[in-house]
């Protein structure tokens, strides 16, 4: 008589996504470890950035969006002087400006105006759908992309570090709000022009990069990677108090590079 099949894997795998590469990267990884088809990811990661990617596999891939909809947490550099095409430090300049005083004082009102609930404008180089094609697929076309605004939240958004030209920010924001829009609106606010320059995602929910697995630790561990898999359900939508609660400098560690 033959044994019962193995059932396949399932779960939530924290992965810890390096600069360079795509999400898909890293779901292409997981599928070749796993030895399972069936795996995607709960939020894509630009390639330029690094950090937590909640990978789903097998059944838990329905879950997908419930883990794309939960508060995520940053560690963001700002640069000033300059504003990009892509608000980031893939894009041509399209703008420059001087760098502003970068004290406590004359940064706050700047960021003060975009804490809490508000309206920001996503950047034109975005993965939304405009016409039936990708916002950035259009703008790289040439064609003037032109996004409406929409309401996000961001609870919390405060200095980690300074280092002029360079701000270090600790992020805490709803899902679908873009990091390098605030780099963009907070170099207009205080009357420069400023890009983001580097961003570590640290959270996702309870999900955590300094838990996460590299995709070589990953590829080292083989199948028995799939002993890591977590349960798809709602205890990982909840974040630990602590990215709310304690210093920005205490949670990151100023003076690590982002």
């Amino acid at each position: 008589m033959g044994g019962f099949a193995p059932q396949p894997p399932s779960g939530v795998l924290a992965v810890d996504k390096p600069e360079g590469w795509t999400s898909h990267d890293v779901v292409a990884v997981v599928r070749g470890v796993l030895g399972t088809k069936r795996v995607g990811h709960g939020g894509t990661l630009d390639p330029q950035a690094s950090g937590l990617l909640p990978v789903v596999v097998g059944t838990a891939t329905k879950f997908a969006d419930r883990i794309h909809e939960a508060t995520k947490v940053y560690d963001a550099l700002v640069r000033f002087g300059a504003e990009t095409a892509t608000d980031d430090r893939e894009g041509a300049v399209t703008r420059e400006g001087i760098v502003p005083s970068l004290a406590a004082e004359t940064i706050e009102p700047g960021l003060a105006a975009l804490r809490g609930v508000i309206s920001q404008v996503p950047p034109e180089y975005a993965a939304l759908k405009v016409g039936g094609r990708t916002a950035y697929a259009r703008a790289r076309s040439g064609e003037t992309v032109a996004l409406a605004a929409r309401s996000v939240q961001v609870l919390r958004l405060d200095v980690i570090e300074i280092s002029p030209p360079d701000l270090r920010l600790l992020v805490v924001c709803s899902s679908g709000t873009y990091v390098r829009a605030i780099a963009r609106d907070l170099g207009r606010s205080l009357g420069s022009a400023a890009h983001l320059a580097a961003l570590r995602r640290l959270a996702v929910g309870a999900l955590e990069a300094r838990d996460a697995l590299t995709p070589e630790q990953l590829r080292a561990r083989g199948r028995e990677a799939s002993g890591l898999l977590r349960a798809a359900n709602e205890d990982l939508l909840t974040l630990d108090p602590r990215f709310l609660e304690r210093s920005a400098a205490t949670i990151v560690g100023a003076g690590e590079s982002v």
